[in-house]
């Protein structure tokens, strides 16, 4: 009755619809939306996962299992939602997703909390300052800081900054 959806597959959508008019408006250039924090025990019944997100992430000790996959899944669909929207607002020679920088990324890779390896992926242009169409891995690097992409990225829309909290380096393949 109020306008606010029940269910978390229209709720989302809502959010994403947002997020997108509020960029292609020009109302902010900068936005933070959170699907889901990985500790809560929000369910996800409209993909016939009736276990919370938490504890449907220690189900298999660690190991992505069916119904983690599928959470996950849906989480990226949000993502490539946002993206293909931007990505049909024309601004100029370029598109909206052109002209942004998304990041989605998450504090688990899998339920064992393993801090060592952190899932994000970046996509949009940055108006042509971020290289696209790269995978880079970070696995074997010294420096593997989130900081320190934080740090790059803040570049990339004029905020230079010497330290960003405990990184001073930035990752130069971004």
């Amino acid at each position: 009755p109020n306008g606010i959806p029940q269910n978390i597959k229209d709720h989302m959508k809502l959010m994403c619809d947002l997020v997108v008019l509020a960029f292609q408006t020009d109302m902010t250039r900068v936005c933070t939306l959170k699907l889901n924090n990985d500790h809560s025990y929000l369910q996800f019944p409209h993909l016939g996962v009736e276990v919370g997100h938490h504890e449907l992430s220690h189900s298999d000790r660690g190991k992505q299992s069916p119904d983690w996959m599928k959470v996950n899944h849906f989480f990226m669909q949000q993502y490539a939602y946002i993206a293909r929207k931007l990505d049909a607002i024309q601004e100029g020679e370029r598109t909206a997703l052109d002209n942004s920088m998304l990041m989605m990324c998450s504090s688990m890779m899998s339920g064992i909390h393993d801090a060592t390896k952190l899932p994000v992926v970046l996509l949009g242009g940055a108006g042509g300052k971020l290289e696209t169409g790269r995978v880079l891995d970070y696995g074997d690097k010294s420096n593997r800081k989130m900081c320190s992409l934080y740090l790059s990225l803040r570049e990339k829309v004029g905020i230079n900054r010497k330290r960003f909290g405990d990184s001073s380096e930035r990752l130069s393949e971004v």
